[in-house]
């Protein structure tokens, strides 16, 4: 479909110094402090025709929130049919954790599976809309996959680079769908600093987390789910599994835009990270009381999408949990497994690593009197666990 949107997009902001930025000017990150970029709306004219009442009406996908999507024109939307997401009551899971109103938003089901697809489709979409032909993306492996998926579907070039380690199935994603391989002895920091001598040699517009300003808004649509599934409420607490936290700062930046809109009040949901006990900078920062994390040294664990040692936007990170009274737990790769199992028995919902770990985390949680096990817990599981063929059971 051609034509304008009606996106009431405005401008893009550091999200620390605050210095206003062109949104039709490629760019990664704040050029005064070199932090994130995210995208403001004016959402005084957004909130006169987004209504849960227009959305009923609109097409089933993430851009059914087209006023609080950067996009310009319809034609440059590169998409999938990503978004829009079950949201599954899960009441025998919740009852092996002593949880009475435990709920999965699975996005399992979008393409290439996981929750990747929803940043990767709102940035690569803006890429395009700004003239680009060819983008660099370090990945832990899903975001790799998506962004050759997309990249594949816009008709640009697509370079990736991944831990060698990384699962096979992500690997032999990204070259089915004709993307660029390059495979890095080390973690997803080595492969972001591969791909930015590389987007600087080349050209190419470079797409780690949170160094453009708008994967974070696909991301965000997440939290619009939530309110709109739950009857423009939200539930009392988010689980989330934690690498770069994109997803976590989208969920914060949607309700903060839902209440801006008169859409929602002041509540929000307790923000809780989860992250592995062999990787886990942003749970020792916060437990810590301090403002940034450390890079985490020898990071490892059998959830890929967490092996993050240094998240781009720890502070936002940090400031999302902190703001909502949350919290921030670890869990063991043994947990992780044994996780996986309750999960797919319980509800037959096939989870991955990093989805199961949420579950990990809320049991220890609710175990040890920080979360209420009586109040609304959505988990994330943020990808199908058929993605891990290593971690199925055989037997």
């Amino acid at each position: 479909m051609a034509g304008d949107t009606i996106s009431k997009l405005t401008h893009i902001e550091c999200s620390i110094c605050g210095e206003h930025h062109d949104p039709e000017a490629v760019q990664t990150i704040c050029t005064t402090c070199g932090r994130a970029l995210v995208a403001r709306y004016d959402l005084e004219a957004a909130k006169a025709t987004l209504t849960r009442e227009a959305l009923g009406q609109r097409v089933a996908s993430m851009w059914r929130y087209e006023e609080v999507m950067p996009i310009r024109r319809r034609e440059h939307i590169v998409s999938l049919g990503e978004g829009m997401t079950a949201l599954l009551a899960t009441p025998r899971l919740g009852a092996r954790a002593g949880a009475s109103d435990l709920w999965v938003k699975d996005e399992g089901s979008n393409p290439t599976g996981t929750f990747k697809a929803r940043g990767i489709s709102a940035a690569l979409s803006k890429a395009v809309e700004l003239g680009v032909t060819e983008v660099g993306m370090p990945t832990a492996g899903n975001a790799g996959a998506a962004t050759a998926a997309y990249a594949a579907r816009a008709g640009i070039a697509a370079h990736v680079a991944m831990p060698a380690d990384t699962p096979a199935a992500m690997m032999d994603e990204v070259r089915t769908y004709g993307g660029s391989l390059k495979l890095i002895d080390g973690l997803i920091s080595d492969a972001g600093a591969w791909i930015a001598d590389q987007a600087a040699e080349r050209g190419w517009f470079a797409m780690a987390t949170l160094k453009e300003p708008y994967r974070v808004e696909g991301k965000k649509t997440m939290g619009y789910e939530l309110w709109e599934q739950f009857d423009g409420r939200l539930p009392d607490a988010i689980l989330y599994p934690t690498g770069g936290g994109t997803g976590l700062i989208g969920m914060w930046k949607a309700f903060g835009e839902l209440e801006a809109m008169g859409l929602i009040g002041s509540e929000r949901p307790r923000m809780i990270v989860v992250q592995s006990e062999g990787c886990a900078p942003i749970v020792r920062a916060y437990d810590a009381g301090a403002d940034r994390a450390e890079p985490w040294a020898d990071a490892t664990t059998i959830a890929p999408g967490i092996r993050v040692p240094v998240a781009f936007a720890d502070d936002l990170i940090l400031q999302a949990v902190r703001e909502s009274n949350g919290d921030a737990i670890t869990v063991s790769d043994n947990e992780i497994r044994n996780a996986i199992l309750e999960v797919t028995r319980a509800e037959g919902i096939d989870v991955c690593p990093e989805g199961a770990a949420t579950f990990a985390g809320m049991q220890k949680l609710i175990a040890g009197g920080r979360l209420d096990a009586d109040s609304r817990i959505v988990l994330f599981n943020t990808g199908t666990g058929l993605k891990h063929p290593e971690l199925r059971v055989t037997a």
